[in-house]
């Protein structure tokens, strides 16, 4: 067996979010079947992902691992899976890792991005990219409640029962 790690990008307009559901296309879901395929279908394969997004969130630069049962060239697995995703996920790099490398708690550091927009009038082309508030922002007050949040902390209490994040 051999471990890989792939750094990816993908627009989540599409998609229920990273994790495998019953209800519809994930993420994860594309990029398990695309490496099964690189193996022509030999075994399924299981993808573990730096983090999970929701539905309709996109990433860039999110990390995620699996192993293969073949030992294929990194370099060439990047454009390998890519000709088995749908255009709107792509594996950017791949890397061999260790075996006891884990993409989810080896993660060194999150980062979210979200976007406001504050023109009165939308933008066709920013549709479903930002949240658009057609009032004045107190940008000074956001600021000083954002402050709050830096930091380390403990947000167990907001996660689902079974939740193990």
């Amino acid at each position: 067996m051999a471990r890989f790690l792939i750094t990816i990008e993908y627009d989540g307009t599409d998609y229920v979010g990273w994790q495998r559901q019953d209800s519809g296309a994930s993420v994860q879901q594309c990029l398990e079947e695309a490496a099964s395929a690189v193996i022509g279908g030999r075994a399924p394969v299981t993808i573990y992902g730096a983090g999970r997004t929701d539905a309709r969130v996109h990433a860039t630069g999110q990390a995620a691992h699996f192993d293969l049962p073949t030992n294929i060239d990194a370099y060439k697995l990047p454009l390998a899976l890519n000709a088995h995703l749908p255009p709107d996920i792509r594996v950017l790099h791949a890397a061999q890792v260790g075996d006891e490398f884990h993409a989810r708690f080896d993660a060194i550091g999150r980062a979210y991005r979200y976007r406001i927009y504050t023109r009165r009038i939308s933008s066709p082309l920013l549709l479903g990219r930002v949240w658009q508030v057609t009032q004045d922002l107190d940008v000074a007050a956001m600021q000083k409640a954002a402050e709050r949040l830096l930091g380390t902390h403990d947000f167990t209490s907001f996660r689902a029962g079974q939740c193990q994040s």
